[in-house]
């Protein structure tokens, strides 16, 4: 049984993306999850790449990954990671993978000289939260996310809404 930590390859775009869904349908959301191979090549591969990865494996099989791009800290004057999914199939948690991955990221910032690796959960998520508390990640529970999507995103950036 052997288990391997490395950069994602375009022969990873096909099993990253059935992952990308697996985790949709985990976080309760499978009908949300549009992701294609052809967006994630393009996000991934294309003239300018705004989107990284890794993958964990296990016996030469891709079984967990870990998708980021670049956040800027406008206080600290440096960039950051921001881990945008995280996911290990259930058949191959246990193994250390996601920590692994993790671990990978945050080696990225260490090599880097980013000073923050940064993620969301949600708040019904208590196996992830407790994993992430036990690597010593803290919750920024005085934040809240906001959203602009859908017709409220269209509404806002339309011309006519500056005359409103």
């Amino acid at each position: 049984m052997s288990t391997a930590i490395r950069r994602i390859t375009h022969a990873d775009l096909e099993r990253t993306v059935a992952l990308v869904h697996e985790l949709a349908a985990y976080e309760k959301a499978p009908d949300e999850c549009r992701l294609t191979v052809t967006q994630l090549e393009a996000a991934l591969f294309g003239d300018s790449p705004a989107l990284f990865g890794h993958v964990a494996t296990h016996d030469g099989e891709v079984v967990g990954i870990a998708l980021w791009f670049l956040n800027f800290s406008t206080w600290r004057g440096i960039h950051g990671i921001y881990l945008e999914d995280l996911f290990v199939s259930p058949d191959h948690r246990g193994l250390g993978l996601g920590k692994d991955l993790l671990a990978a990221l945050a080696t990225e910032c260490i090599d880097r000289g980013y000073e923050r690796l940064e993620w969301s959960v949600l708040d019904w998520n208590e196996p992830a939260i407790g994993f992430y508390r036990s690597l010593g990640a803290v919750g920024m529970d005085e934040w809240t996310v906001h959203r602009l999507a859908g017709d409220a995103l269209t509404r806002l950036g339309s011309p006519t809404y500056a005359t409103e």
